[in-house]
């Protein structure tokens, strides 16, 4: 790395003078205050019990999107076959699209170094590892949203010949879909705001990652679970998919608080999930509301119409439980943050909810 490398990169780096931190936080934190209301209103809605509250009440039903005529074939094929642990970011500080290639290097030396202080990098064997970011354009969709980034490791295995190509054993991907344009537009310049992180590999390279980014860009992440309100939302939006995406079946987990603990799956026909779906739609719509949009009622109608179906076949009341996994044809999620969106068409909808879900779960 030259000299002109070495100062650059000090731009991207925590300040290191106490006052140039103080004014950093104080600026993120007028962000979102001029967002979102008083502090003491703040420390309310983000604390987990109050997140679902604060999601949307009412979005638009997901539509098919073909994003492989924005994305690379295999892009698309990493992106809905690999199963993803969620996390929330806050906004990244001096972060520069033009230096990808630097902080590919940088990326680099650092997992080399943390090798060298003895921390355990697998790579299955293989010599030293290459890290690599790229932009993903297509992810986008709409003004204020910011560009994605991927970013993936890889590695040469041990016996490998000089010809042969690297292994990639670890991907991520930060994005933002349908943001908050009022909270995006509120922060400084300095700032480049890529909420929802995306992990797929060992538990070890993804701490090593997250350390290199909150060190060179003064962020912190926090695992993004999915909560009950966030898993009826998925079930409801992929059910109203099924007129142009066989779902195959509705599948769901739920945990009911008893001596012991008790998992109950419960898993519905697509047609069957389709026709309740509609049927709960048809009873609470007014003639003068919009068709398109899918009203939180609803979400809820839909479910309790579920739990009564389960209820009359087996005399068990899911209602005291909580829902902790949602499977169809399109995706899964789990309430633990790992999900896997199967079905390319429908990802738009999905990572805009997600989007919505991490800036929500951001610390003040």
């Amino acid at each position: 790395m030259d000299q002109k490398e070495n100062r650059q990169s000090g731009v991207v780096r925590t300040p290191c003078s106490t006052t140039l931190v103080q004014r950093r936080s104080k600026s993120y934190r007028q962000s979102y205050r001029s967002c979102f209301g008083a502090a003491s209103r703040l420390t309310h809605c983000f604390t987990p019990r109050l997140t679902a509250r604060r999601l949307n009440t009412s979005r638009r039903p997901p539509r098919p999107q073909n994003i492989k005529e924005q994305l690379a074939p295999e892009l698309v094929s990493l992106l809905t076959k690999a199963e993803w642990q969620l996390w929330y970011v806050t906004p990244l500080f001096q972060f520069k699209y033009t230096r990808l290639k630097s902080y590919s290097r940088q990326l680099s030396a650092f997992i080399a170094a943390e090798r060298q202080q003895g921390v355990a990098v697998e790579t299955e064997g293989g010599h030293g590892v290459k890290a690599s970011f790229s932009l993903v354009q297509g992810l986008a969709e709409r003004e204020g949203d910011t560009e994605a980034v991927l970013i993936q490791i890889a590695s040469r295995p041990m016996f490998s010949r000089p010809d042969d190509p690297e292994k990639t054993i670890w991907s991520g991907w930060f994005s933002c879909v349908h943001g908050n344009v009022d909270y995006l537009t509120s922060l400084s310049q300095d700032f480049v705001c890529l909420p929802l992180f995306c992990s797929s590999g060992t538990e070890n390279i993804t701490s090593i990652v997250r350390s290199w980014f909150s060190r060179f860009f003064d962020c912190s992440f926090g695992c993004l679970e999915i909560n009950h309100t966030t898993l009826q939302w998925l079930a409801t939006l992929w059910t109203n998919c099924q007129q142009e995406a066989d779902l195959q079946h509705l599948k769901m987990t739920w945990t009911v608080p008893v001596a012991p603990p008790m998992q109950i799956t419960y898993t519905v026909n697509s047609e069957d999930a389709w026709d309740l779906w509609s049927s709960v739609r048809k009873s609470l719509r007014k003639d003068t509301e919009e068709e398109e949009a899918i009203d939180l009622e609803e979400v809820e109608e839909f479910m309790r119409e579920l739990k009564s179906h389960f209820y009359r076949h087996f005399k068990l009341d899911l209602s005291a439980g909580t829902l902790q996994h949602v499977t169809t044809a399109l995706g899964s999620a789990r309430s633990n943050g790992r999900i896997k969106i199967s079905n390319s068409r429908y990802m738009m909808s999905t990572l805009s909810l997600l989007t919505e879900c991490a800036l929500l779960k951001m610390p003040i």
